[in-house]
């Protein structure tokens, strides 16, 4: 299984961002796919969490309201549309897919990455 993210870069406060996931393998057949993020000296958070089956979904209340999680199945492709940023959403940002259902939020409850890609607000 191969995760590959795309669509970091650099964005003034205030402004939008879409990061895009591209699975090796269907999305669907992913029990849960998400969105961490991992800031300068910080542990690994969960931002966003999604059950593929129900689309029950988790938000870390630092993004909710600013962030969106969506899928495309037929293009195996996970989506994380960020509006509103802001500098402390500043981070490296991880595709995560696991295989399992009934995990939760931590990092150690995905087995599979992405190489990650970086996001900058100013």
């Amino acid at each position: 299984v191969q995760l590959v993210e795309s669509g970091g870069g650099s964005v003034q406060a205030g402004g939008a961002l879409r990061l895009s996931c591209a699975a090796s393998g269907k999305t669907s057949s992913f029990a849960r796919m998400g969105w961490f993020r991992q800031a300068p000296g910080k542990e690994r958070e969960g931002a966003v969490v999604r059950n593929t089956r129900t689309r029950s979904t988790y938000y870390a209340d630092s993004v909710k309201g600013r962030f969106t999680i969506s899928q495309d199945n037929a293009k195996n492709t996970l989506y994380l549309q960020m509006n509103s940023l802001q500098p402390e959403d500043t981070a490296m940002y991880y595709c995560a897919a696991s295989l399992l259902y009934g995990g939760g939020t931590s990092s150690s409850d995905f087995e599979y990455w992405g190489q990650g890609t970086q996001v900058t607000v100013s």
